[in-house]
């Protein structure tokens, strides 16, 4: 039985060294996700995929914190009691096994961005397409240190479905990413860098009902990738829904005719078939 044992605490010690080696990466998740403004109370919560002694969080060309965790949670939280500035940032976070004492891999990284004080704005990420309102998702946040870009619509006038529209947005000349907003959606609907200047074009092809809305600007400025400009004025965009023409209301009706034909005259053709074929078979007997 020696062996066995020996062979068997070598088995689990290899496996040990194994999973310490892979440890699984941790998550990182912002709270809220909605918003935070100077002021503001936030939480990083760094979710863990089993007991561990250490955790780490990391932000990007700042600080470090690190706490022990409470083996009967399955995260470790980092608060900050009053956001300001600083705590703007990109964050990741890493945790250590306590019976190895292997180090994990950084989590993916989450970025806060914080607004101006008592904003009430609600806060952005891009790179989703326009039309309905896209998921929610982690927020950036707006400093009113930049002023509030301004926006137009081209065609201004109420427009059919299936026209093409398009939002152009500026600022004060500041290099930045400009962000498209629509009222009611917790994420921007398109982003764009300015080429020129601080402008931005933003066009929706083949505009649709759900496409109407109030929509209205906000900019990242080149050299403050974390703090974003407030949302500016608003526009309307009002979509109608664009007539039929002239006599296809008949058109309709004829083509339903014709389909209503074509199914009788093929049923005929069936039952005619399964008539002469029985009639056949009663023949052959």
């Amino acid at each position: 039985m020696a062996p066995v044992a020996r062979a068997l605490t070598l088995g689990w010690s290899l496996v040990a060294v194994i999973r310490a080696q892979h440890l699984p990466r941790p998550s990182l998740w912002l709270h809220p996700s909605q918003g935070v403004s100077v002021g503001d109370n936030v939480t990083l919560r760094c979710h863990l995929p089993w007991p561990v002694a250490w955790v780490w969080l990391y932000q990007e060309g700042g600080w470090t914190y690190s706490k022990s965790k409470d083996k009967q949670q399955d995260a470790a939280e980092f608060s900050f009691i009053s956001t300001s500035r600083e705590h703007a940032g990109t964050y990741r976070c890493q945790y250590r096994e306590p019976e190895s004492a292997k180090i994990s891999e950084q989590s993916d990284p989450v970025q806060l961005v914080v607004t101006g004080e008592g904003t009430g704005d609600s806060g952005w990420l891009w790179g989703l397409p326009a039309g309905p309102c896209p998921s929610a998702v982690p927020s950036a946040h707006a400093d009113h240190s930049f002023p509030p870009p301004d926006i137009s619509l081209r065609p201004e006038e109420r427009v059919g479905t299936g026209t093409n529209v398009t939002f152009h947005c500026w600022n004060k000349g500041f290099e930045a990413t400009f962000l498209l907003h629509k009222d009611g959606c917790s994420a921007p609907v398109q982003h764009q860098v300015s080429s020129w200047g601080g402008a931005a074009n933003f066009t929706v092809f083949g505009v649709a009902p759900a496409d109407a809305g109030t929509y209205r600007c906000s900019y990242r400025p080149w050299h403050y990738p974390h703090l974003s400009s407030p949302l500016g004025d608003s526009v309307m965009l009002e979509v109608t829904p664009t007539p039929a023409p002239p006599g296809a209301k008949e058109l309709s009706r004829a083509n339903l005719v014709i389909a209503l034909v074509r199914g009788l005259v093929a049923a005929l053709v069936f039952g005619l078939g399964v008539f002469f074929v029985i009639d056949a078979r009663s023949l052959w007997r």
